[in-house]
């Protein structure tokens, strides 16, 4: 998978009850080959998927793409990841724990 494979796979699988009330932007980077950038604009649960890059995210979260699609699988912990450095997080940390409810 690349990135855009990636994007369109948690897009869908999202579930916006899942989110209600969450009013924030996440922005993804993928690193390494097929690695790339996307963001979720999420207002009140309702997301946007959007290519690119995005200027001011809540939370930053970045890992390889051989990593994110392991986490995506179930083959890689979220909370191992994140103690072993393999996820990165920058921005606003009560969002990071959402992230499980947002990537399905």
């Amino acid at each position: 998978m690349n990135y855009l494979e990636i994007m369109k796979f948690i897009e869908g699988k999202y579930e916006p009850e899942k989110m209600k009330g969450v009013t924030a932007v996440y922005q993804f980077e993928l690193t390494g080959e097929d690695g790339g950038y996307f963001y979720i604009d999420v207002k009140d649960g309702e997301g946007k998927f959007v290519d690119g890059q995005r200027d001011d995210p809540h939370i930053t979260v970045t890992m390889s793409l051989e990593d994110f699609q392991q986490l995506l699988d179930g083959s890689l912990n979220a909370t191992t990841a994140f103690m072993t450095g393999k996820i990165k997080i920058k921005g606003d940390m009560s969002l990071a724990l959402r992230l499980q409810a947002l990537l399905g």
